[in-house]
């Protein structure tokens, strides 16, 4: 038999949650972001049931080659752009469009010999991580259209803020920034991720970002994504390997960080943070077991760790047991455990198969 942990990939939750980013931004057109291993749900099949998207996003170049060869026609937006002019052939060869954020990849463009690309400028609004300098944008757009190295320009930004209900005042500073840098131009614009598809409607323009949002997790830490009508994809699921009775005093795992206050029974789970689970989730983060809310006991070991079952009489040996997903929510043992779904979503192990369902 097999290790009993795995990742249940609901298909049909993906095709709800677009659903929903449709519902927020009717008007826009909308970029799927399937980054890292489509947030660690697997590309080609979380795309299959995103298929009707208009475009997909990501930042690894094999990843964008896998979507074209699997026969994807959309535009697919290479989010960190091209590294060298050497990568440029395959941009044109697979026709993946590219965000240009630094001066460097315009000299890339200046010193290569391709056809037209279809581009993405980037403005640095305030976050400070990719994008132009307001001051560069207009000399960047004169080299791009006097050397004709554009077959279609998009304009963007990304907020950093967005997921922050006091930080209201910190978007609308970028969107200002953005409209102030742009209003000469006419072409189309993306903004918006998650956050802001949800919180901002002046920020749709003419594409939006989805990515947390597709699946199943809030973007908010004071709305779940339940509130959000948003349904997980991934439900982290395994099983009891063993059970243990506890006297008063007994310690369990790494450092005895938990010791029972009484008579109890405990099981221990195949699952670990080897896996992806949070090592630093403490007692207390929330797990089912048959269903029935349980809950972590002491410290996660790198292949397994233990649950209180001591309220739950019918279970046993194989037990089934939910870390995350349907009946507990990643943002909550995220919480709980001191880092963002974003994380654990992408931080699950390659060793842990993933299982496309439709509940």
């Amino acid at each position: 038999m097999p290790r009993p942990i795995k990742a249940s990939i609901d298909l049909s939750a993906l095709a709800h949650n677009l659903t929903i980013v449709r519902q927020y931004a009717p008007h826009s057109r909308i970029m799927a972001v399937i980054k890292a291993d489509a947030y660690g749900h697997g590309l080609l099949h979380t795309a299959s049931a995103l298929k009707d998207v208009d475009g997909f996003a990501l930042l690894e170049l094999g990843a964008a080659i896998s979507l074209r060869d699997a026969g994807y026609q959309q535009p697919i937006l290479l989010l960190e752009g091209f590294f060298s002019t050497q990568e440029l052939v395959l941009f044109e060869q697979y026709q993946l469009s590219a965000v240009i954020h630094h001066s460097e990849q315009v000299a890339m463009l200046l010193d290569s010999k391709h056809q037209k690309l279809d581009l993405f400028i980037k403005i640095n609004t305030g976050m400070n991580r990719l994008g132009l300098a307001p001051e560069q944008f207009p000399g960047t757009m004169r080299q791009l259209k006097e050397n004709r190295y554009a077959h279609n320009i998009t304009l963007m930004t990304h907020f950093a803020c967005a997921d922050e209900s006091s930080e209201e005042e910190s978007v609308l500073r970028q969107l200002r920034c953005f409209e102030l840098t742009t209003k000469e131009y006419n072409h189309p614009r993306s903004l918006a991720n998650s956050a802001a598809i949800i919180r901002y409607p002046n920020t749709h323009a003419d594409w939006v970002r989805p990515g947390i949002m597709l699946y199943g997790a809030s973007p908010f830490s004071d709305q779940t994504a339940s509130d959000l009508n948003l349904r997980p994809v991934m439900t982290l699921s395994s099983r009891i390997i063993a059970i243990h009775n506890l006297k008063y005093g007994d310690k369990v795992g790494y450092h005895g960080l938990f010791q029972a206050d009484r008579p109890m029974r405990i099981g221990i789970v195949a699952c670990g943070y080897a896996d992806g689970y949070p090592r630093h989730a403490p007692t207390n983060t929330p797990v089912l077991v048959n269903n029935q809310r349980s809950r972590l006991l002491g410290r996660v070991s790198m292949d397994m760790l233990a649950v209180d079952l001591t309220e739950i009489e019918n279970a046993g040996l194989n037990s089934p047991v939910i870390l995350w997903g349907a009946g507990v929510s990643v943002d909550e043992v995220a919480h709980r455990a001191g880092t963002t779904s974003y994380e654990l979503l992408c931080a699950l192990a390659p060793r842990v198969d993933k299982l496309c369902a439709s509940y």
